[in-house]
């Protein structure tokens, strides 16, 4: 049997970032072979996601990134099982490596897509990665949702990490600030549509009816019940969270239409993430 020595030991931590006797225990197992003990650590990792995977995953990170020309956008959504790990060093830098590889890769329509692409400026794969760092974590982390959209497009993620939001419009100013602002406003007013015409047209139909009914009962003139109504839904649409026609969060003089209107802007799609919403 191979003397395991210290240096050894200095080396394989250095190369996994694992706990030092985690890191003694697979130089022994492997005889001294520094690359053996790098497989055996590995296959590991299999054993605690099988034993954390009815943990719950309700906490997280959210991360987005755009290009410079702001003409595309991604987010990537990880979930974990505590809030230290969500806030911590390890789940940043994975995820920043994620958000960079859907960005400048070939994109991926799924996780699974993702992870079997190389680390960016690294090696191997972000699969290789994700399982070495569960292994140093212990915890069940899970790349739950990826997304990479074309601007105009802007970001935002609230300051705790744990909602995000991707605000596409149509347009040709890419860089105006109101993108922002749009995608800072979604997230606080938890918009629902884009505009009106994507609610579902039962629920809008029902409350026109409603509101019909109230003004006929006045005994106003058709024409004016009809002005009376329209003016009704408007309220209606805000309030079942219409983004076009909501008061501007930044600020409410105007609607969102308006605000991108001044930019040359038209509301087209946004995503909206909230870590265990």
């Amino acid at each position: 049997m191979a003397q395991v020595t210290a240096a050894t030991v200095k080396e394989l931590r250095e190369r996994t970032d694992l706990p030092m006797m985690q890191c003694k225990k697979a130089l022994v197992e492997a005889d001294g072979d520094i690359d053996k003990a790098i497989e055996i650590l590995r296959s590991q990792v299999g054993k605690v996601r099988e034993k954390r995977s009815g943990n719950a995953t309700l906490e997280g990170r959210i991360f987005t990134i755009t290009t410079d020309d702001g003409g595309e956008a991604v987010m990537v959504e990880i979930q974990c099982e505590s809030e230290p790990v969500g806030r911590g060093q390890d789940i940043e830098q994975f995820g920043t490596l994620l958000a960079k590889q859907l960005l400048e890769g070939p994109g991926a329509a799924t996780p699974e897509e993702l992870l079997a692409q190389p680390v960016p400026g690294g090696s191997g794969t972000l699969q290789e990665y994700f399982d070495e760092l569960v292994l140093k974590i212990q915890e069940k982390i899970v790349v739950n949702r990826v997304a990479r959209v074309n601007g105009p497009v802007g970001t935002y993620v609230h300051h705790d990490g744990k909602t995000g939001v991707l605000f596409q419009a149509s347009g040709e100013d890419r860089k105006a600030d109101v993108l922002r602002d749009v995608a800072m406003h979604i997230a606080g007013l938890r918009s629902s549509v884009v505009n009106a015409e994507d609610l579902d047209p039962a629920v809008v139909q029902a409350e026109r009816d409603r509101l019909s009914a109230e003004a006929k009962a006045t005994g106003k003139p058709d024409d004016i019940i009809e002005k009376i109504v329209d003016g009704r839904m408007k309220n209606f649409y805000k309030e079942e969270g219409v983004l076009a026609l909501q008061d501007f969060a930044k600020d409410d003089s105007k609607s969102v239409n308006q605000a991108l209107a001044e930019h040359g802007l038209k509301p087209a799609a946004f995503t909206h993430w909230v870590i265990g919403g």
